[in-house]
């Protein structure tokens, strides 16, 4: 009997991707370039229909056709080198995935290199880490459509299911679903960033306890702001340090990582001319977070404002937070749709925004309650131009902004940095201002470079001998 499908790349997402395959009902061969982590999994097995095989061409020649080979492997030129190693063994319609995070213009180069030699290519966006990866993630894939439709029944199965439908939807071709899935990182970016300036006003602001904090954060994953990343928070500031007894938040270096994704948004956003100054804003928080040194010096040397201690209502306070985490929350998703349709427009991908919005429900590391009223908004306006337009999240932001200005005054007026809130706050403003003050840019402009200008009365354009 021929296996249905191989995955090759057998660390932590692999393994659990093979077994959520295996748990489905699949005849699933393994593959690792280095045989340890081959022999790791197998020791684990309990009765799964997992196959480990340690020659390439044996691997190969085990997979019913056309053979579907799911790739777990780090992105970049270790994918290049398995994809390589591949193709003296594949046959013409064969269907090799890519489930890690590579980058999109990678995957497109990949897709043509591999549609020219007779073989599929699809590029699966995958989130939900390594919990998701094994229970049911949410699955972004992109390539050709009747590609997808053979390796659809597989991938729909192993997906997070909400009220029965699978987290998983075709995206759009060539590399459209590692485009959503990199972009669903820029908002996560984002999403976490703002998070930890919420908790940083609770904590140094209104002086609150972790323990507290905690609680809040339970409070609000029960209403709007429910999601994922907020009911973990509320996880992580419960645990205690088993070394010291202290809450573990405290003793954890404020450094924080980043594997490239949110900075491939943000370069394919300026490159673009797309504003997603949020997702920028949340990756350079994480650059300075990384210059510790400096900042311990720095906080030697530099001062900020007299602190005056001026009383806050913590009960009306913790609303405004509330308000001002919601809708710099709706900003943020904001721009990374945004992202999505004009990215869609420039490549002729007619991604489906009302089925991504539904697909990020579950399994994935963004998934929260709002996304049902995202999608609804796309239902209702196929060609909505921004989400703060659409008549849900325009009276909502109308009614929290006032929670948000608070906020960020209080934090510029106390010297502490909220910079995705900022921006979030900033984004607003400026989409809703008609008449901005570029019409000066555009002057200076012409003034020194003779770049030209268009004009609100007349029609065509125009450059003035300024001197």
């Amino acid at each position: 009997m021929y296996n249905t499908i191989g995955v090759i790349g057998l660390g932590v997402m692999g393994s659990n991707i093979a077994l959520n395959m295996a748990s489905k009902g699949e005849q699933v061969a393994v593959y690792n370039y280095t045989r340890d982590l081959t022999d790791q999994l197998v020791a684990e097995l309990d009765g799964q229909s997992i196959h480990p095989y340690y020659e390439i061409q044996e691997f190969v020649k085990s997979l019913e056709t056309p053979r579907k080979i799911f790739l777990m492997v780090t992105a970049g030129k270790p994918i290049d080198s398995v994809i390589t190693s591949l193709l003296p063994h594949l046959e013409t319609g064969d269907i090799i995935m890519d489930g890690g995070n590579s980058h999109y213009e990678d995957t497109e180069r990949r897709y043509d290199e591999l549609k020219s030699k007779g073989f599929s290519y699809v590029g699966i966006g995958i989130s939900g880490g390594e919990v998701g990866a094994l229970k049911g993630p949410s699955i972004m894939p992109g390539g050709d459509k009747d590609a997808y439709e053979k390796v659809a029944p597989i991938l729909t199965k192993i997906a997070a299911k909400v009220n029965d439908d699978p987290c998983c939807t075709y995206i759009g071709p060539k590399g459209a679903g590692h485009f959503v899935k990199m972009v669903h990182n820029g908002i996560e970016y984002a999403d976490m960033q703002l998070i930890a300036e919420a908790y940083t006003f609770l904590r140094e602001k209104l002086h609150l306890e972790v323990n507290e904090i905690a609680d809040i954060f339970e409070t609000w994953n029960q209403g709007e702001l429910k999601s994922y990343l907020i009911e973990i928070t509320a996880e992580i500031l419960r645990k205690k340090d088993e070394v010291t007894g202290l809450p573990l938040i405290d003793v954890i270096l404020d450094k924080a990582g980043q594997k490239g994704t949110g900075k491939w948004t943000s370069m394919q956003a300026i490159d673009n001319g797309i504003p997603a100054s949020i997702i920028t804003e949340s990756l350079f928080a994480r650059y300075i977070s990384a210059l510790k040194e400096e900042r311990v010096n720095a906080e030697n040397i530099l001062t900020g404002p007299e602190n005056v201690q001026q009383k806050l209502d913590k009960n009306e306070w913790i609303d405004y937070i509330r308000q001002a985490l919601y809708m710099g929350k709706v900003c943020a998703y904001a721009q990374g749709f945004t992202q999505y349709k004009m990215s869609s427009e420039l490549n002729g991908w007619d991604l489906p925004l009302k089925d991504i919005a539904l697909i990020f429900r579950g399994g994935c590391i963004i998934r929260a309650e709002f996304l049902n009223v995202i999608s609804e908004a796309y239902q209702v306006q196929p060609n909505l131009a921004n989400l703060l337009i659409s008549p849900y999240f325009a009276e909502k932001v109308t009614g929290y902004q006032v929670g948000l200005r608070k906020v960020v005054c209080e934090g510029i007026n106390s010297g502490i940095s909220f910079p995705s809130l900022s921006a979030s706050l900033s984004y607003y403003d400026s989409y809703r201002t008609g008449i901005s003050n570029a019409n000066l840019l555009q002057a200076q402009r012409d003034y020194f470079g003779a770049h030209t200008y268009e004009r609100r009365d007349l029609a065509g354009v125009f450059h003035t001998n300024w001197q």
